[in-house]
């Protein structure tokens, strides 16, 4: 075993961008969509997706769904003697302050403002670091009635950020660009917000109320109603397309052996026990090793990490090698 301190031109670090699509059924596109068949206590606030029945061990939640309303309407209160305090308000306030980090700012779609949205967020695990701008493609059918969303990150020459991340209006469109014009209607704003670093899709109810003539129940009481119809209208249209997106940062190290190192064992059978010389006089005139392992160590000579050679490299004083070494983390 021999030492070599490296120097700082020996390291070099590179960032790159891993894109794999966002589902368990690695497809592009998720098209089958499930929801359990068991009652929980949270599906008066949200209901979780699946790419198969909830009840098969393969089965993995890729979204959930929810409806928040500023005033409380869509589901029973929580205490008949205290008006406008149910799960749609909570739901309302929690993504309040998840998106725009205040309790009194108020969702804008272009230019309206809504009292109400729809929320899909995608899985933590789906989307690893975020959603890739440009992927997201939703289609919502109602009746027969289609449309097509995507976000407007396309469009746009400079981000726009809120406190949860970039945001972009969610359009009719395709992959990340309109069909015509803006991709919506001015009198009803855009179909909502796509939010790629929290991975969470708002939409606006009175946007697909004009288009598809998809709208939420303000006035039933219902728990769960609201989350239930746009549940039947995605999975009705069966075609879910969104791409996650990471940065992967690797080390680069380059280990150097120059012609006159690493030409030596130190293996203590070359060495005799009783004299201290070396046994084979080849190794003397003419000495030859095999390169197998590079260790990486700290000043306190502890072993940090370990490369392995995929075959053994030979070294003299005739050759000089180059080993790139990559760490992933």
């Amino acid at each position: 075993m021999s030492f070599k301190r490296l120097d700082p031109e020996d390291f070099l670090v590179s960032v790159d961008s891993i894109t794999a699509t966002a589902w368990s059924t690695n497809s592009p596109t998720l098209t089958t969509f499930f929801t359990s068949s068991t009652t929980s206590t949270n599906d008066s606030y949200y209901k979780n997706v699946y790419q198969t029945a909830s009840t098969l061990s393969n089965a993995a939640v890729q979204f959930a769904i929810a409806y928040g309303n500023q005033s409380g309407s869509g589901s029973a209160n929580f205490n008949d003697s205290v008006p406008g305090v149910s799960p749609t308000r909570t739901v309302y306030g929690q993504y309040r302050n998840l998106i725009y980090g205040s309790e009194t700012a108020q969702f804008i779609f272009g230019t309206v403002t809504a009292s109400d949205f729809w929320a899909i967020s995608v899985d933590r695990a789906r989307y690893k670091e975020h959603l890739l701008k440009g992927t997201f493609n939703l289609q919502i059918k109602n009746g027969s009635s289609t449309i097509r969303l995507t976000d407007n990150s396309g469009m746009v020459s400079t981000d726009t950020y809120l406190d949860c991340g970039r945001v972009y209006q969610i359009i009719s469109g395709s992959n990340g660009v309109a069909h015509t014009g803006t991709g919506y209607s001015p009198s009803s704003g855009s179909y909502g917000l796509f939010l790629p670093d929290i991975a969470t899709i708002i939409l606006n109810p009175l946007a697909l109320s004009q288009s598809i003539n998809l709208e939420p129940s303000r006035s039933s009481d219902s728990d769960g109603l609201n989350i239930g119809r746009l549940f039947t209208a995605v999975s009705g249209a069966a075609s879910f397309q969104a791409n996650s997106e990471e940065s992967v940062t690797s080390d680069y190290v380059f280990v150097r052996a120059r012609n006159s190192e690493f030409n030596y064992s130190e293996n203590p059978s070359f060495i005799s026990g009783s004299t201290g010389d070396v046994i084979y006089s080849t190794f003397i005139n003419s000495p030859q090793t095999y390169v197998t392992t590079v260790g990486f160590y700290n000043d306190t000579n502890e072993l940090l990490a370990v490369a392995k050679l995929s075959k053994p490299l030979t070294k003299d004083f005739t050759k000089e090698a180059l080993v790139r070494v990559k760490l992933d983390f």
